[in-house]
């Protein structure tokens, strides 16, 4: 008797489980990844106020282009003075895009700004497309 009732726990616990994880196979079907980048502040910002201008035009320009090209799903810097400065989310297909268009700009190669990226997931028809 202590068998049957053992099979019996393990088969209801087996299809218990099994019902819990349809719904997040179907949640994960639902998903599409971008990635995040997260700004900061990098270790050379002693440009003069000169440079430092062109480097933001140059930085605002390469926002606008990655936009044109369809890479960059939303872009927007920080309110405040600390070390995060701002933020891109791409919807390029890989890692590797997305680092290589981080790698262009302007202020990420002068050293004025570094960067972490990370992929990231959201739903399907989010507002970022």
């Amino acid at each position: 008797m202590k068998k049957i009732f053992l099979l019996f726990i393990m088969f209801y616990s087996m299809t218990a489980f099994s019902q819990q994880q349809a719904p997040v196979k179907n949640e994960a079907a639902q998903l599409k990844e971008y990635f995040f980048v997260m700004l900061k502040r990098g270790p050379n910002r002693s440009q003069d106020s000169v440079t430092t201008q062109k480097l933001q035009e140059g930085h605002m320009a390469n926002i606008q282009k990655m936009a044109n090209d369809g890479h960059l799903a939303i872009a927007g810097p920080f309110g405040d003075d600390g070390d995060w400065r701002g933020i891109f989310i791409f919807k390029t297909k890989t890692l590797e895009e997305a680092k290589n268009l981080v790698e262009q700009d302007p202020m990420i190669k002068a050293g004025r700004l570094i960067y972490e990226i990370h992929p990231w997931w959201t739903m399907k028809g989010a507002k970022l497309d």
